[in-house]
């Protein structure tokens, strides 16, 4: 008798505005242009006869509609891709989930509470901080002073928000010739690990991890992982 073999498949959200400009979007709520949500509905066709124990979302409305359109509405649970990187790293304590990619990612977990954050916006030098340390800065300033701005950057959220552990994730942590004091490196295979933990059912002995919702926020409810 032949064994079911578990998968995962991966979908990208439809076309939206940004994506034609190349802009990074992070947390801006922006819609699917009426491109993407032909996108979203071809994604259902072309998954069509698959079935699925288990579905998670961004809470952003371009990841919900695609993933509406695309016929895969229930269950689900929405969290961004930072949010999974830092559950995936998560071991204990106050911990700093820093995603260098095309932005900064950002995510700060104390006690088990899970907070995604959006630090790479905050004012940095002349810009921003994801304008330093994200794909941007590192296509301006090239690689040896883009590792001196991230290196800075990191010393100075690690001073503002004192946590236990840091760490460095997103496609460009490896592009570091040594990591910043105090960071480990993560790895964007942990948010699988941390997809995973978001449905694992409670009593399996790993770190707890709840979200905090958001006044007036489209957010995952509060769920407790083990």
């Amino acid at each position: 008798m032949s064994k079911a073999v578990s998968m995962i498949h991966l979908a990208r959200h439809g076309e939206t505005a940004w994506s034609l400009t190349g802009q990074h979007t992070g947390c801006t709520d922006l819609p699917l242009t009426e491109r993407g949500e032909r996108n979203a509905r071809s994604l259902g066709e072309r998954l069509t006869g698959l079935v699925f124990c288990k579905v998670l979302t961004s809470p952003l409305q371009r990841a919900t509609r695609t993933c509406e359109l695309a016929g895969f509405e229930r269950p689900v649970k929405v969290v961004n891709d930072a949010a999974m990187q830092a559950l995936g790293s998560y071991k204990r304590g106050k911990m700093l989930f820093l995603g260098l990619g095309t932005g900064l990612g950002s995510t700060v977990i104390v006690d088990g509470i899970m907070e995604p954050m959006e630090l790479g916006h905050l004012p940095y030098k002349k810009a921003t901080f994801e304008d330093y340390v994200g794909v941007r800065g590192l296509e301006k300033f090239g690689k040896k002073k883009w590792r001196r701005h991230v290196a800075d950057a990191v010393q100075r959220l690690i001073a503002a928000i004192e946590p236990d552990d840091v760490v460095l994730g997103g496609g460009n942590v490896h592009k570091l010739n040594k990591l910043p004091p105090g960071c480990r490196a993560g790895d964007n295979s942990n948010a699988f690990l941390g997809g995973f933990r978001l449905w694992q059912e409670r009593g399996h002995g790993n770190a707890s991890v709840r979200f905090r919702k958001r006044k007036g926020a489209q957010s995952s409810p509060t769920e407790e992982v083990k």
